[in-house]
């Protein structure tokens, strides 16, 4: 599989207006940015990560908490909710984009799309004008937690620059748990069981190639431009498993004959275990510090944490030169780990992205470096104020 890669100027788009309604804590939020970068303070449960997560449900998943369409909803409101934002830096005038849930008169919710209020299929239409990135606390412990971890983070990386990601990797497990059940139920037809491998060769290539062609892209970009001396430390990236080692190795087509065969000859012991071994839902995302030349998970607690940074920061180049369009970054509780030196840095670093960056931290202290180049807000209880705005250019 190969990514187009945009030769045409890099869009920069900019949400100016946010509206929530019935959002988390939100009953009614109203919320005008000007910035390019916009700092929201205040205590723990005030409501930061809740605006964030409004920002992200524009990209194809569940958003940067994986939540539950029901956990959407504000307690005690309708059981729906709604987010719209305007952006600007389009053709043709600023846009509006709109996702939420309504109910349903059976009692469910069902999860809405609309571009300048006309409905669309999917979250993949907002693929054409913006993208978005992120990274939160949860992610703090990727490097030294489970492969798990580092998969869903590596094709959130995927999906940022190829929008029909999470369609393949969600058909592929639908395939896995076809197979993992014709092998619990002894359901032993050749034709069955075939049919099932065909498919799982098929789509776990395609996802296994998608993440290999991605991964390579982000470790060239980041090999030339990497800096010994940046607070922000290089990384060096490798996918560890036996379908990836067969798309590296082999054509497509022949990946698939091997893994079908893989699969055929494994059937016993799939069954055994109660599920499938080999495939990319086994794989991994190896990581090391380069200037240290070790494993990212034996570095420092700081160490990982600069290292996931700068890993964000470019990823987030990365897709604005693969898709033309310069992400949105959304970064949760940021600043509070880094040292004044290294936050000033972070600071520029964010700045020279070219997109719109959305902050968050505890104390508003941690943004002081911001004054005049940044939207400060005040988060309370579901009330969003502003502090200070950036000075006219």
């Amino acid at each position: 599989m190969t990514f187009p890669e945009s030769d045409s100027p890099i869009r920069a788009p900019r949400i100016r207006r946010v509206v929530l309604a019935d959002f988390r804590s939100y009953g009614a939020l109203d919320l005008r940015v000007g910035a390019n970068i916009a700092a929201l303070a205040g205590d723990n449960g005030a409501g930061k990560t809740n605006l964030l997560e409004a920002l992200s449900l524009f990209t194809p998943g569940r958003g940067l908490r994986r939540a539950e369409l029901a956990d959407l909803a504000r307690e005690g409101g309708s059981g729906g909710f709604a987010v719209s934002l305007e952006l600007t830096g389009e053709a043709g005038g600023p846009l509006q984009l709109g996702t939420g849930a309504e109910r349903s008169p059976e009692g469910g919710a069902q999860k809405k799309f609309r571009i300048d209020r006309e409905p669309v299929a999917s979250p993949r239409a907002f693929a054409d004008h913006v993208r978005i990135v992120w990274l939160t606390p949860a992610m703090d412990g990727l490097f030294s937690g489970p492969a798990g971890d580092r998969r869903r983070f590596l094709d959130r990386l995927v999906l940022a620059v190829d929008s029909e990601h999470g369609a393949r990797v969600n058909a592929l497990e639908r395939a896995l748990r076809n197979r993992n059940r014709l092998l619990e139920e002894r359901r032993g037809e050749k034709i069955w069981l075939d049919a099932a491998e065909r498919e799982i060769a098929e789509l776990g290539v395609a996802v296994a190639a998608a993440r290999r062609e991605t991964a390579v892209r982000l470790a060239a970009l980041i090999a030339a431009g990497r800096d010994d001396q940046s607070p922000f430390p290089w990384a060096e990236l490798a996918l560890e498993g036996e379908i990836d080692l067969l798309v590296a190795e082999r054509p497509a087509l022949e990946a698939e004959d091997l893994y079908r065969a893989l699969l055929r000859d494994n059937r016993a012991r799939d069954a055994a275990a109660g599920r499938t071994l080999i495939g990319p839902q086994a794989s991994d995302l190896i990581v090391r510090h380069g200037p240290k030349q070790c494993e990212a998970r034996r570095a420092s607690t700081g160490e990982q944490k600069a290292l996931l940074v700068g890993l964000v920061l470019a990823h987030a180049k990365l897709v604005a030169a693969m898709s033309g369009i310069a992400p949105l970054v959304l970064l949760d509780e940021i600043a509070a780990h880094f040292d004044p030196r290294r936050r000033r840095a972070l600071f520029d670093a964010l700045a020279a992205l070219g997109g719109q960056v959305w902050m968050t931290g505890a104390d508003i202290g941690l943004f002081d470096d911001l004054r005049g180049r940044a939207d400060l807000f005040a988060v309370a209880s579901g009330q969003i104020a502003p502090l200070s705005r950036a000075e006219a250019p």
